[in-house]
């Protein structure tokens, strides 16, 4: 019988990582450059395993086999079969991210037999003055960029926000991004690792090599005529589900919960609940799960009633 499932962290050293998921999330390693905590993946190659209940030790794809629309809800398990779409992840960048894009369903499929890779981000912590590269500050065109890319003038045109705690961002395809250092994230995307790196701030590896750069993949994949729209506005009433981003591949919710809350699931979709601060108790039946801040679990689409119980704690909502 399928309940409140959670996954073991698969932990990726990055060479811009550091110790905030490990100081500040309760990450347990002995990586010294921390950067990406996947929280629930189906990437190839990174599957998560179940670390609760009687399904412990069992892989994300196992339960897709078995239980196919009872994990996914029927819609999606149409639409996806046994493959999980969203990935879940927390990021701490000690140092800036790449300036990066990624391509959409189309040219995700043409070129790498993937899905594209719509995300959103939650700052969960920020350092005083660190910033979120989002989009251009000016109107752009290809030959503008180029330009600019050629002369290593890039930051020049780039869309610079300071940031602190609880600033969102959806993040849509073609849209050129990246994380500076000293900020840490939720991310909630499309099950996906392709990413086109366009600049890596002129850095080197502990052997001297640069970064691969993907500029001649990049440039197809861009949408120069993006509004600025990027900035999510959501409201924080209590123990309800506030709408943060709605698009065709994930929709997320701020919830806060002080009480008991009783959900009620008629969306035919699974959730998955990421916990953001405090720490609350999801109950079904006679599965009771605690989740802490730096924890994500999963309830499954056959879950139509649960409880979520706190005397504090910020979860984001999600489901498809």
């Amino acid at each position: 019988m399928l309940y409140p499932i959670k996954f073991a962290p698969i932990l990726k050293e990055k060479i811009w990582g550091g110790q905030k998921l490990k100081t500040l999330l309760n990450k347990a390693s002995d990586l010294p450059n921390i950067g990406e905590s996947w929280e629930i993946s189906d990437v190839e190659g990174d599957t998560s395993i179940v670390s609760n209940g009687s399904l412990i030790g069992k892989s994300l794809k196992d339960l897709l086999e078995t239980y196919k629309s009872d994990l996914l809800g029927e819609k999606n398990y149409k639409v996806f079969g046994n493959k999980f779409p969203l990935l879940i992840k927390f990021i701490d960048a000690k140092e800036d991210l790449s300036i990066q894009l990624h391509p959409n369903d189309q040219l995700a499929a043409k070129r790498h037999n993937s899905f594209g890779k719509t995300e959103m981000w939650y700052t969960l912590q920020a350092d005083e003055g660190s910033n979120l590269i989002v989009g251009f500050n000016q109107d752009m065109t290809p030959e503008k960029y180029l330009s600019h890319l050629e002369n290593k003038t890039l930051t020049e045109i780039l869309n610079f926000d300071n940031v602190k705690v609880g600033d969102t961002y959806f993040i849509e395809v073609g849209r050129i991004h990246a994380i500076g250092a000293g900020v840490m994230v939720a991310e909630i995307q499309q099950t996906s690792d392709i990413t086109y790196r366009v600049y890596d701030w002129d850095r080197v590896d502990d052997d001297g090599n640069e970064r691969e750069l993907h500029n001649d993949l990049a440039i197809d994949a861009f949408d120069f005529n993006m509004p600025d729209d990027f900035r999510v506005a959501y409201s924080k009433t209590e123990n309800q589900s506030n709408q943060m981003v709605s698009c065709p591949y994930f929709k997320t919710s701020y919830l806060e919960v002080t009480t008991t809350i009783k959900k009620v699931n008629n969306k035919d979709s699974f959730f998955i609940y990421i916990c953001v601060e405090g720490s609350a108790t999801i109950t079904y039946n006679e599965h009771s799960e605690n989740i802490k801040k730096g924890e994500t679990i999963l309830v499954p689409a056959s879950i139509k009633h649960y409880e979520i119980n706190s005397k504090k704690a910020t979860l984001l909502e999600v489901y498809v």
